[in-house]
């Protein structure tokens, strides 16, 4: 899975939790969940969980607490998934 495909998954996560739809439209690695997207804290517990579910993996509270970013939170998800291929 590229980075492009780990985004879009983002992209469509992220878009149940966000009311700024302009900038998800924009999203990059630099978008901020938080002063970007307008997304709070607890919405971001949904998103790590909803994460999980889509790309099959499990986060540990290190790692949650990393995912402030879309470039942090892309990271995340291909070490997570590097190690369930190995």
């Amino acid at each position: 899975m590229d980075k492009q495909e780990i985004i879009s998954g983002l992209r469509e996560i992220i878009s149940l939790y966000t009311e700024n739809k302009d900038a998800l439209e924009n999203i990059n690695e630099q978008t901020d969940f938080i002063t970007d997207l307008k997304i709070n804290s607890a919405n971001l517990v949904d998103i790590v969980l909803d994460i999980e579910e889509k790309f099959s993996i499990s986060i540990d509270n290190d790692s949650m607490a990393r995912m402030l970013n879309v470039k942090a939170t892309v990271d995340v998800i291909e070490s997570k998934l590097a190690e369930n291929a190995g």
